[in-house]
């Protein structure tokens, strides 16, 4: 997504770092003690955030101390696609900063961003990544642009309790288009609450709508990236699946203008049956907008016609395409070492998972992992006694997860694709005379003049 939810994740991942032991990095092959490196971090949190400001330059204090030949200077920079060309060209990017997993492609084909596939390898953490989410910043030719700090697939989230009041089993959330809109009209028939909400505003309705599009049998842009797809009949059939369950069933409401924060307030506070999210709204519903932990339940993404996919996304984090071998090498330890860590050494997962407790964050939320299967299985062993969700709430969501194909975001203007699916949502949900056909066929337009530029 965009650079703002870069930020709330990144500021939850330091969050999350907080008074981590100091552990040397693995590997070989790193500058020697008396190479001086120097590099920029971007993403430093905003003098409006002070906590996680503070906790990030805690982490670089801490990382400098374990590496005396590397200095970090920081910067507030963060990746926002309508500014970072004028930035590459003035000179003025970090040396290591964060993109959402819509982007890394099209920076790769353009050369924008740096090859660290030697880096990795000489600093051994790349045998600890997920496959799936490495290849996300990877090449044709297995070439590594990027290494994943942050991941998720998309699934159904839903309130436990309106689940029970509705006489419908919270352990057993739909699975299919079809069950959703039956126990959505449950939910609203016996509690008078909307049984299914979508988002619809901010470039986060196309995005949540391009994941139903996938769990249709749909795609949203052709493998290059050069012309939308998303004009087609699994759209068409989601579409009318919400404009029913809108006009003619009633369960869905007349608010066609939800972004993340106001659609998580309203699930906290119960006004919410469903909605289609990933995971780690947890936090949000939870930590921020106090909603009881025990009605959180996360199912896989529904399916219509067999079993399609959904949509997975996330941040990477690169490199300047401009930064030296010892300046790679200097970054990828510095990625290691904020986002990774955790993973390969015990003191480290006890110390992260201890600290996020502490202030108030999950731990042990179930997700797509940016590591192997192995060594997240490692990590969740060694943290069992300080996980604090409820992590049964999510067997519905792993169970269906595993079965269900990954599905990547548009690999070309992605937020561009998301901004003009928006104002379909939303007439959908707003108009009862709303013709599908000619809002698909007007987005499909305007999105492939765009595509070639």
């Amino acid at each position: 997504m965009k650079s703002s939810a870069l930020r709330a994740t990144i500021a939850l991942g330091l969050a999350a770092a907080a008074s981590v032991s100091i552990v040397a990095c693995s590997g070989s092959g790193t500058p020697s003690a008396t190479d001086k490196v120097t590099i920029t971090v971007g993403d430093r949190p905003p003098t409006s955030q002070p906590e996680p400001r503070k906790l990030f330059d805690d982490q670089v204090a801490a990382f400098e101390k374990a590496n005396p030949n590397i200095t970090l200077k920081t910067s507030e920079t963060a990746y926002d696609v309508t500014t970072f060309q004028a930035l590459l060209a003035g000179g003025n990017i970090p040396d290591v900063f964060a993109v959402p997993f819509t982007d890394p492609q099209s920076l790769i084909k353009q050369g924008q961003i740096a090859d660290i596939t030697d880096a990795l390898n000489s600093t051994g953490i790349i045998k600890e990544l997920n496959k799936t989410t490495l290849s996300v910043g990877t090449d044709a030719a297995g070439k590594v642009y990027g290494i994943p700090s942050g991941a998720y697939s998309v699934g159904l989230v839903y309130n436990r309790d309106l689940f029970t009041k509705a006489g419908l089993d919270p352990n057993s959330p739909p699975t299919t288009w079809d069950e959703v809109r039956t126990d959505a009209k449950k939910i609203t028939d016996a509690t008078g609450v909307p049984g299914f909400e979508t988002l619809g505003t901010k470039n986060q309705g196309g995005w949540i709508f391009s994941a139903i599009t996938y769990s249709f049998g749909g795609t949203i842009e052709n493998s290059a990236g050069t012309k939308v797809t998303f004009n087609a009949a699994p759209a068409k059939k989601a579409l009318d699946t919400m404009k029913t369950m809108r006009w003619t069933d009633g369960s869905i409401g007349a608010n066609g203008l939800y972004d993340l924060d106001s659609m998580s307030q309203d699930f906290a506070a119960g006004k919410v049956g469903m909605w289609i999210a990933a995971p780690d709204v947890y936090n949000a519903a939870i930590t921020n907008n106090k909603m009881d932990k025990n009605n959180f339940g996360v199912g896989g993404m529904p399916q219509s016609g067999g079993t399609n996919g959904t949509l997975a996304g996330g941040t990477l984090q690169v490199v300047s395409p401009k930064a030296t071998a010892a300046e790679k090498i200097a970054a990828v330890k510095w990625i290691n070492w904020n986002y990774v860590r955790q993973f390969e050494n015990q003191s480290a997962a006890l110390d992260v998972a201890k600290a996020a407790s502490a202030s108030g964050n999950p731990v042990g939320l179930p997700g797509l992992s940016v590591v192997s299967a192995s060594t997240n299985a490692q990590y969740l062993r060694w943290i069992k006694s300080d996980i604090n969700v409820p992590v049964r709430n999510f067997d519905p969501y792993v169970a269906t997860t595993a079965k269900i194909p990954i599905m990547p975001e548009p690999v070309n203007k992605a937020q561009e694709v998301y901004a003009a699916l928006d104002p379909i949502i939303q007439a959908v949900l707003t108009n009862k005379d709303a013709n599908i056909d000619q809002l698909l066929s007007a987005a499909e337009t305007s999105i492939n003049s765009k595509l070639g530029r």
